[in-house]
């Protein structure tokens, strides 16, 4: 059985679910309390304000997009493959961190902003080495975007914006196949 989160987990928890479902504004210390199930007062002993649970909700997105790379890295699929099939959410933590820190950049936060932007350019470090040239990363990039935004407009995959299951994977069968370094298809 698995323990209970502990009472900073569970404020951040609850920060990071208000800010996904109602916005930066909205998610105030007495709501995020109330979420966690906490006092106030036990809210603040662990964030002493607002900007400390802005800043913890951050490290969680680093620490979450740094473990991230290394799956990219290791993928025994490809960087290329693996990027574009984590694009389609799973309402994981990572998800749930970035949208929770474009929440927060939405309302101003440059270190949210910071953040993000370092975590796709340590993904697409990553991924540089696998594909042909520049426009070949944007082109990786700029799907994975896509596809990441429009599965917002289409959570429960009801809509098809999305392609999932064999169209999903003809399209990264193409992407691959259009990025790859000229050297490994020329073969």
């Amino acid at each position: 059985m698995a323990r209970p989160p502990h009472a900073r987990e569970r404020v951040l928890d609850a920060f990071e679910a208000l800010l996904i479902s109602d916005g930066e504004r909205a998610a105030t210390l007495d709501a995020v309390a109330r979420a966690a199930g906490v006092s106030k007062g036990g809210l603040l002993y662990h964030f002493g304000s607002k900007d400390d649970l802005a800043a913890a909700m951050i490290a969680r997105l680093d620490r979450l997009g740094a473990e991230d790379v290394e799956r990219i890295r290791s993928a025994a699929e490809g960087p290329v493959e693996y990027y574009l099939r984590t694009s389609v959410m799973m309402d994981d933590a990572l998800d749930r961190a970035i949208i929770a820190a474009t929440r927060l950049a939405q309302g101003g936060s440059t270190a949210a902003t910071d953040a993000l932007h370092r975590m796709r350019e340590d993904s697409a470090e990553v991924i540089r080495p696998h594909v042909q040239d520049q426009a070949a990363l944007d082109l990786v990039m700029l799907l994975s975007d896509g596809l990441f935004f429009n599965n917002t407009l289409d959570a429960d995959g009801s809509d098809g914006v999305v392609p999932a299951g064999a169209a999903l994977e003809a399209l990264i069968a193409l992407v691959s196949s259009a990025t790859r370094p000229r050297r490994s298809r020329d073969r």
